[in-house]
């Protein structure tokens, strides 16, 4: 049975619609149809012309308003509605086919992850490139996805002990979850490889994290030397259209 969606003050300018309190493909898909009836919405009811920003996660949706334009309580009790009226949305995001190079020194959790799964670090790519990564929410980093979807026999917890710099573009895993790096900082993820492709460009003024809640990656593999050119296109402008794929593809 669907949880009746909740709705939580953040402050003094946002509400929470919750929709459920775990990762679950289900709930997300609640989450991003209130976004997708939101959106509409808001081109037609002026009550919903001081909302200034929508922001999906797991498990619920934070509506962000300007609260001098705004009556707080009569928009929060206009949004529980469109939570309980909204449907689970079915149209899928877009899907991301990425590059990742597995050299030694892209991946030094790689071979220890295996190991500790009883498989062979190339039994551990494999599954790695099999696998299917849906986009729950962007966070902790401007850009930095959280995609469920990593096999259960690749799953481990995080690092005991964080490292204090982890490379940009690096490919991580945690549990259930999989992402990207965009900048060089602290993390306790375990580095399995790294992508040329940069998630998080300013020069995309309007969009610039590449990636977006609903969307979907598959990655495939590269050598050193092809992650260094496509490296080296992306830096010179090659358009992030070249990796986005047909929905079925």
């Amino acid at each position: 049975m669907k949880t009746a969606p909740r709705l939580l003050a953040l402050g003094d300018s946002a509400w929470t619609l919750e929709f459920g309190n775990a990762i679950d493909p289900a709930i997300n898909a609640r989450v991003m149809g209130l976004a997708d009836q939101l959106a509409l919405a808001r081109g037609t009811e002026a009550l919903l012309s001081s909302v200034t920003d929508v922001v999906p996660t797991f498990r619920s949706l934070t509506v962000h308003y300007n609260p001098v334009e705004a009556n707080a309580a009569v928009l929060g009790e206009r949004l529980l509605v469109l939570a309980r009226q909204a449907c689970p949305a079915t149209q899928p995001g877009r899907l991301w086919h990425l590059p990742v190079c597995f050299d030694a020194d892209f991946a030094p959790d790689l071979p220890g992850l295996a190991e500790a799964k009883g498989l062979s670090p190339g039994d551990a790519i494999e599954r790695l490139l099999d696998a299917r990564f849906r986009v729950y929410m962007l966070g902790f980093q401007p850009g930095f996805p959280y995609m469920g979807g990593v096999p259960s026999e690749l799953q481990m917890p995080r690092l005991p002990v964080p490292r204090q710099k982890v490379p940009a573009q690096s490919v991580a895993v945690a549990g259930a979850m999989c992402s990207v790096y965009p900048w060089e900082s602290p993390g306790g993820w375990h580095l399995v490889g790294r992508t040329p492709v940069v998630l998080f460009d300013l020069r995309y003024a309007d969009h610039p994290a590449m990636l977006g809640a609903g969307d979907e990656v598959r990655w495939y593999a590269v050598d050193r030397q092809t992650h260094d050119a496509l490296a080296a296109e992306i830096a010179q402008g090659l358009p992030r259209e070249t990796f986005l794929k047909a929905l079925h593809g």
